[in-house]
């Protein structure tokens, strides 16, 4: 093969990845912007209480298949392949968008939530190991931060395609005659684009690294005893997990949950859920794009995670309590934070490159898999110590106490692991 043809089918790769990884993400924000409309029309005689609840539900269903995804799929791509489950979890997660526009109760909307988390739980880090193991160990870095810098702007698709969809809901109309919700046509939207992606099929690469082992007998994948069997491994693990969760403490406390607790926190009651994750999120792309560069520049990912813990520190206490003292609060000022505050958390393509690059061959999707999924899992446990904290003291000042916890709790391990830029991926983990 030339070296011509070889790095076109890597910026084929990259290309899918990037909107593989945009149209995840979509899905992943779009249920939360619609699924107040969506329980509205489903359950029309139910309380704002009994929505809420119901809401909450669907969530932690969608994160139980998330959970169940990135161990299903980590598996699967040291099994079988990264190219496989890239496409696999693309394929699972659009038809599930496609299949939850016509759900008409609560049981079949909960068990497609459960089917689209396992779909949305593969394609991230299946495109980070891919992209990890088909480009040198010198330039991987811009490849994993243009799956998330370009990924992420799914959310802002997310936000105004489920907010402000009427133009696509009336063409929707005019080219098939069904008349359909604006949530319906959202989450058709994002079914259509995954399956669009699978013409981008043709020309694509396994890594070579997978291909090489993959008639070796003796060498075991995807086997979970080699990670958490294994001192060495299971305290890696644990480390990466505790890396990525200050990024879903940001958006899955502070960002999430603008509307109900942080907008009323600082006196401003207009706040949106939608446009604070736009804005968050928009943030995390931008945040990305800075670390990628900031990471080849110092050779290095753990100084750029340093260095983002840091800002996330500052900025969400800064947010908490003393924005007042430096700006009049009102909506657009709130917005800015959200943008500064989702800047902070983007680390996360260094931090799943982190994960990825940690482990062996016949791990390394295993773990690039399981990892980040762990992190968006824990928001269940952020949201209970959340909820218990509230008890005894203000919405600011626990959210403070769960924030100081977890960052510090993440310098640690950030510490403890070795620094991996420019390292050597090509080998296998033993039992030994």
């Amino acid at each position: 093969m030339s070296e011509k043809s070889n790095k076109n089918q890597i910026i084929l790769v990259l290309i899918v990845a990037a909107l593989g990884y945009f149209v995840d993400i979509y899905d992943l924000v779009l249920f939360g912007v619609v699924k107040g409309e969506s329980l509205q029309q489903i359950m029309s005689n139910a309380s704002a209480e009994q929505i809420a609840s119901t809401g909450k539900f669907l969530f932690n269903m969608q994160m139980l298949g998330m959970l169940l995804g990135g161990l299903l799929w980590g598996i699967l791509g040291d099994k079988k392949g990264r190219l496989k489950v890239l496409f696999g979890s693309i394929i699972l997660y659009s038809i599930a968008n496609l299949a939850n526009a016509f759900v008409t109760d609560i049981p079949s909307y909960a068990c497609i939530r459960i089917i689209a988390g396992i779909g949305l739980a593969g394609e991230l880090g299946a495109g980070i190991t891919l992209i990890s193991e088909i480009m040198t160990k010198e330039t991987r870095g811009y490849g994993t931060m243009i799956i998330v810098t370009f990924g992420a702007l799914g959310a802002v698709a997310a936000s105004l395609v489920g907010a402000n969809g009427l133009g696509i809901t009336q063409f929707f109309h005019d080219f098939t005659g069904l008349s359909l919700q604006n949530w319906q046509v959202a989450y058709i939207v994002g079914g259509l684009m995954g399956l669009l992606l699978l013409l981008l099929r043709i020309g694509t690469i396994e890594s070579s690294f997978f291909l090489n082992g993959k008639d070796e007998k003796h060498i075991k994948k995807g086997d979970l005893k080699l990670i958490f069997y294994k001192r060495e491994n299971l305290l890696k693990y644990i480390h990466c997990i505790f890396i990525g969760i200050p990024i879903w403490y940001i958006i899955g406390l502070l960002i999430m949950n603008s509307k109900d607790n942080f907008g009323p926190w600082l006196g401003i009651n207009d706040i949106e859920n939608g446009k604070a994750v736009m804005y968050a999120y928009i943030g995390l792309s931008f945040g990305d794009l800075l670390s990628g560069i900031l990471s080849q520049i110092l050779k290095s990912r753990k100084k750029v995670v340093y260095l983002y813990l840091s800002f996330t520190l500052v900025t969400s206490i800064t947010f908490l309590f003393f924005l007042e003292y430096f700006v009049t609060l009102n909506a657009s000022i709130y917005y800015l934070m959200c943008f500064l505050l989702g800047t902070g958390t983007g680390y996360w393509a260094i931090f799943v490159t982190i994960a990825a690059e940690q482990f062996g061959t016949n791990i390394r999707s295993t773990a690039a898999n399981t990892i980040p999924n762990f992190v968006r899992g824990s928001v269940p446990i952020i949201m209970l110590f959340f909820g218990l904290l509230t008890l005894n003291f203000s919405d600011g000042v626990s959210a403070l106490m769960i924030g100081l916890f977890f960052i510090t709790l993440a310098f640690y391990s950030i510490s403890r692991l070795k620094e991996t830029y420019g390292k050597d991926l090509n080998y296998n983990e033993t039992s030994e």
